[in-house]
């Protein structure tokens, strides 16, 4: 086999766990201590390298627990969806999504998963299309167990990092520079007027706020807040060394503490915004409960375009933070409370019925339809998962298999055709889709209710 090269895949399985994990000690002349165990999903459509891996590679040694398995790039997104782990290792060509793809949509779903690739040679130039998507690692094929014992154990200390990064975090020397001593009475005091712009942008550039006189970012607010288990604000200083590096990631960005939450002024533009605000606001919060153990409630201001301005997005970002359920980690966006429609099962049911109209385009996602209802992907995926139990993809794949089944009974289109009406452009994908939900596929089907409609005929 290409994948994994090592004489243990001969062996039974339990004898090749066992060698496997006596080869990496002989190898390395160490016994792992007591560590963080992470979870691990796996996804390869080669059934023959994706067994090994799971079976034979020791995860248990490397700090690692296996919790599922997929051969395609759907069934590992709803994997992420279901098991939320810590690290996804995929390949990067797969069918129907490819790892490049499934990427994409952890981060909109599960921004806080790593994913490591683990692909051919000539796919490299197209992994780096995935840089921006939390990629911890990038394996070659063919590998060998002791190979990937060794990257595993990389990752492990990467993300060993990440949560320490997190738990022990304290406030560095950048933590009152003076780029903070000038934000922060520009967003806690209600003094700056609109005229004094210029000079506060002239001493944003003397501090290193601005690069130059063409920099003209806009701004937001965000407050995050830690809670215990009752509800009470726990928040700490040092809670804003790991909102920053988070923020790093996605944004220009400038946090402080103050009266028990961290206040960070993100810069960037409108695209910037529309494109990794909502993941930065779902990654916090996924980050503190699993590291922390501890909820975390973000608000979320509009966008402003002077930074004398900032004091009234702070004050929409605390409106935003002082609503919904304190009980419940996430992030609510001011834009998502203006009318009652953006709220509860309304909500909902508007999302719901936008889905029935839209279900047959292919680029449909919940950031798409997010922005046809004017809310954020997080409220919007916060309220469907809250009103119907389900998830956005489990509910639009339902959608399309339905209206698949009652193309299949009532018109004599093609497969082919049907599967572009409910919203896919590739067929074997379509049929896969159709046999996981329907438990038979589309020309089985369509072949036993014509043998139904025959028999009803005689």
């Amino acid at each position: 086999m290409e994948g994994i090269r090592d004489p243990a895949m001969a062996l039974p399985e339990d004898a090749a766990r066992r060698r496997a994990s006596h080869f990496y000690q002989e190898r390395t002349g160490t016994v792992m201590a007591a560590m963080t165990v992470y979870t691990v999903i796996v996804a390869d459509d080669e059934d023959e390298l994706r067994e090994a891996m799971c079976t034979m590679i020791p995860w248990e040694d490397y700090g690692f627990r296996l919790v599922g398995n997929a051969s395609n790039g759907l069934d590992a997104l709803q994997l992420v969806e279901q098991y939320e782990p810590d690290l996804l290792l995929t390949d990067i060509r797969m069918p129907f999504i490819s790892g490049i793809e499934l990427a994409r949509q952890v981060r909109e779903v599960r921004p806080a998963t790593n994913i490591a690739f683990l692909s051919g040679f000539d796919d490299f130039e197209y992994a780096k299309q995935a840089i921006q998507y939390n990629i911890i690692s990038y394996m070659l094929k063919p590998l060998t167990i002791e190979g990937l014992g060794k990257e595993l154990q990389a990752i492990h200390q990467k993300i060993d990092a990440q949560f320490a990064m997190f738990r022990q975090a304290t406030m560095g020397a950048d933590g009152h520079d003076l780029r903070t001593a000038m934000l922060m009475p520009l967003v806690l005091d209600d003094y700056a007027d609109p005229r004094d712009e210029e000079q506060a942008e002239a001493y944003a550039r003397q501090c290193g706020l601005l690069r130059d006189g063409s920099d003209k970012p806009s701004y937001t607010v965000m407050v995050s807040a830690l809670l215990n288990r009752e509800g009470a604000n726990c928040t700490v200083p040092s809670f804003v060394a790991p909102v920053n590096t988070l923020a790093a990631k996605y944004l220009r960005c400038v946090s402080f503490f103050a009266s028990g939450k961290v206040i960070s002024v993100l810069l960037g533009n409108a695209w910037d915004f529309h494109e990794y605000l909502h993941i930065l606001a779902d990654e916090i919060p996924q980050m503190a409960s699993r590291v922390l153990g501890k909820r975390c409630r973000i608000g979320v201001s509009r966008t402003v375009g002077a930074l004398t301005a900032l004091h009234d997005a702070y004050r929409e970002a605390m409106e935003a933070l002082r609503q919904g359920d304190r009980m419940e980690s996430g992030a609510q966006f001011i834009s998502d409370l203006a009318p009652a429609v953006k709220g509860g099962s309304l909500l909902c049911q508007r999302a719901l019925d936008t889905l029935d109209q839209h279900y047959m385009d292919a680029s449909l996602s919940l950031v798409s339809l997010s922005g046809m209802l004017d809310v954020s992907p997080n409220h919007l995926s916060a309220c469907i998962k809250r009103y119907t139990g389900e998830t956005f993809t489990n509910i639009l794949i339902r959608k399309r298999m339905d209206a698949a089944r009652e193309l299949l009974s009532t018109t004599p289109l093609r497969i082919q055709e049907i599967s572009q009406r409910c919203g896919y452009t590739d067929q074997h994908y379509f049929s896969y889709c159709f046999k996981k939900y329907c438990g038979e596929s589309p020309n089985a089907m369509r072949r036993r209710l014509d043998r139904q409609k025959a028999g009803d005929l005689l």
